[in-house]
């Protein structure tokens, strides 16, 4: 998988003026079914999360408050989202590695992903990510 299977799903809106509801239903608006559910909050100013890459979990990055930036790299290309509508999720395939930052005050990160935790399906360190993906 490349970057290019990396994209912005709008999530289904419900407008209402009480307050508006946004839905999101496994295998109906994201590829793959939901096992785990987590979110990041309270990130210092400067402070950049992510710095790694999985070998075979999908995830679903939302800005549930405030705003961040999402930079994706393949490891020949890259591209950078700005996330800032709960409404909006960037799909993340397999092996993509990803850095967030730029996160603005009171921002609220919620990641769905396709797998429980396994430290296994993890690449933390570039290098290791950049040999797998291309041999190098």
């Amino acid at each position: 998988m490349t970057i290019e299977n990396c994209k912005i799903i709008e999530l289904p809106k419900i407008q209402d003026p009480r307050g508006n509801l946004t839905y999101i239903e496994g295998g109906q608006h994201i590829p793959f079914d939901i096992q785990r559910v987590y979110y990041l909050y309270d990130v210092p100013g400067g402070a950049e999360r992510g710095g790694h890459a999985h070998k075979g979990l999908h995830q679903l990055i939302i800005a549930m408050s405030g705003s961040f930036d999402v930079l994706l790299d393949d490891g020949k290309d890259k591209k950078r989202f700005h996330l800032n509508r709960s409404y909006n999720g960037l799909y993340v395939c397999p092996m993509i590695w990803r850095e967030l930052d730029n996160f603005s005050s009171g921002s609220v990160c919620m990641v769905i992903a396709s797998n429980r935790y396994d430290e296994e399906d993890y690449y933390r360190e570039y290098g290791a990510f950049m040999r797998s993906r291309w041999g190098h």
